[in-house]
């Protein structure tokens, strides 16, 4: 509350200014008894505090619920294009057109607790608040960039008056990127990588840094350029990144029957730790989408390649080699189906430190992923040693490759799936019986037709080669009792003779 001292203060100050001042409009809004501030849109900082974790709480729940929707829709499209083979699925444009509706529709969430009454003002808001993002985006970003800062500042503060060139010439750069946003996704790469080089050769050239220290430095250079810079250079809209993204996603749920022996892959998942050390490997592929600096997301890919060869070599019993460890990548991509995996691609070799993609395991794993989503995108029958036919029918749902014999179960399997694997394979078999009947009637059908051709065509060909002449008598024939009055030299006919006996 004000006290009178303060208040004295405050009339003094206003009337040295020529400004009146009520008394009233220093209060808090919420009418707590404590100053309000005008950056605080009226209220005092205690207050201010109260209602940004309400809105910021509110702004989460609606962007769970925003995320489950999308996920759901995006599913039930695929759904429909898998039973309907005329359907067709949601479009890139239709996407982008609901994404941006429901970001438009959710910018006002956080301001509207701040804004006037009247209904002019909030009319003149909501106006505002449309064109402009979403305040709480902003506030959020800035919680982990000034977490992000602070790590910056304690660790140049270890390099002295290189440190304070450091920091110096990052200011400049993220100031001189915030001028640059209308240039081209490849251009902002050409100057981030610029940047880093240059940095990288002051430090050695102008401040005699040892080389360890100089890739400590450009790894937190890095890591404080690029966490404020994330949602600006991440999946832009003005590229095609998230197109590409939907494509892979859609092309990997198509490969879901590929099977680790039609890959060659190497590994055992009966064995419990090999089956522990392939969901972590799919775990960390999946994590690198949820990481924001290109160092954090390269350490995903490597931790995730390091347990794909403990797998395979405590499945073969020693060390594994290359020619193992792509197809086993190329399975636990395709069983992983990592979230945004073309962004993140493009967004590592856009924006990683090159001496990382150059050199190193890290560079060499990260080359590996990107065979191995070039190789999902144009796998084809010939890949997998499969008939272009079998392929086909695969991709579309029609059947899947024979599933395990129930005999070759572990004893600690429930029946439930023995028995469905069972009914899975009886289906199969009925299915392919089903399809030969109907090949071979299709055949008999075609033999008939043929043989029915055949013999029209022949009685053609005779009647043609030999034709039927029908020729008229001139005169009819007589009866052979009859009087024979034409021709006299011809007998009389016999008479009856009687005798006495």
């Amino acid at each position: 509350p004000f006290s009178s001292s303060s208040r004295r203060k405050m009339n003094l100050k206003s009337e040295r200014r020529g400004i009146h001042v009520d008394q009233s409009e220093l209060l808090c809004k919420k009418g707590c008894g404590y100053y309000g501030n005008p950056a605080w849109q009226g209220f005092c900082s205690k207050c201010w505090r109260e209602e940004y974790h309400k809105a910021r709480q509110k702004q989460i729940q609606e962007d769970w619920e925003l995320a489950e929707r999308l996920q759901r829709e995006e599913e039930e499209a695929y759904a429909s294009s898998q039973s309907t083979q005329g359907a067709q699925s949601l479009t890139f444009s239709k996407f982008e057109e609901k994404k941006t509706n429901e970001k438009t529709r959710k910018v006002t969430t956080v301001k509207k607790f701040f804004t006037a009454s009247s209904r002019a003002g909030a009319k003149k808001a909501e106006i505002q608040e449309a064109k402009a993002p979403s305040p709480s985006i902003h506030r959020q970003a800035s919680i982990e960039t000034d977490r992000v800062s602070k790590e910056f500042i304690e660790f140049i503060r270890t390099y002295q008056k290189p440190g304070q060139d450091i920091y110096k010439q990052c200011k400049l750069f993220l100031d001189t990127m915030s001028h640059k946003r209308d240039l081209s996704i490849e251009e902002q790469s050409e100057c981030a990588q610029d940047f880093y080089q240059n940095v990288a050769d002051r430090l050695q050239t102008r401040w005699k840094v040892p080389p360890e220290k100089v890739e400590k430095a450009m790894d937190e250079v890095e890591k404080y350029i690029m966490t404020r810079q994330y949602k600006y250079v991440f999946c832009p809209e003005t590229t095609d990144d998230e197109k590409k993204d939907l494509a892979v996603q859609k092309r990997i749920r198509a490969l879901h029957w590929v099977t680790p022996q039609m890959l060659c892959v190497p590994v055992s998942e009966e064995i419990p730790e090999v089956s522990d050390m392939v969901v972590k490997a799919i775990t960390d592929i999946i994590e690198m989408d949820s990481k924001r600096v290109p160092r954090d997301k390269l350490a995903c890919i490597t931790k995730c390649s390091k347990h794909i060869f403990n797998a395979i070599k405590i499945t073969k019993n020693e060390p594994a080699s290359a020619d193992d460890f792509l197809p086993t990548l190329i399975y636990i991509v395709l069983k992983g189906n990592p979230p945004r995996l073309q962004s993140n691609i493009q967004y590592i070799t856009r924006f990683c430190n090159p001496s990382r993609l150059m050199t190193g395991e890290d560079g060499y794993y990260f080359t590996n992923l990107c065979c191995a989503v070039a190789f999902i995108e144009k796998l084809d029958a010939q890949s997998l040693n499969l008939s272009q036919e079998d392929f086909d029918r695969f991709m579309t749902g029609q059947t899947s490759p024979k599933k395990q014999e129930s005999d070759s179960f572990s004893p600690d399997v429930c029946l439930g799936v023995k028995q469905m694997c069972k009914s899975l394979d009886l289906l199969s078999q009925l299915n392919e019986r089903q399809e030969r009947i109907v090949s071979e009637a299709k055949k008999l059908e075609k033999d008939l037709i043929d043989w029915t051709d055949g013999i029209t065509k022949e009685v053609e060909d005779i009647v043609e080669k030999y034709p039927l002449e029908i020729k008229t008598k001139s005169q009819a024939l007589a009866a052979i009792d009859s009087e024979n009055v034409e021709n006299d030299k011809l007998p009389p006919p016999l008479q009856p003779q009687v005798y006495a006996g």
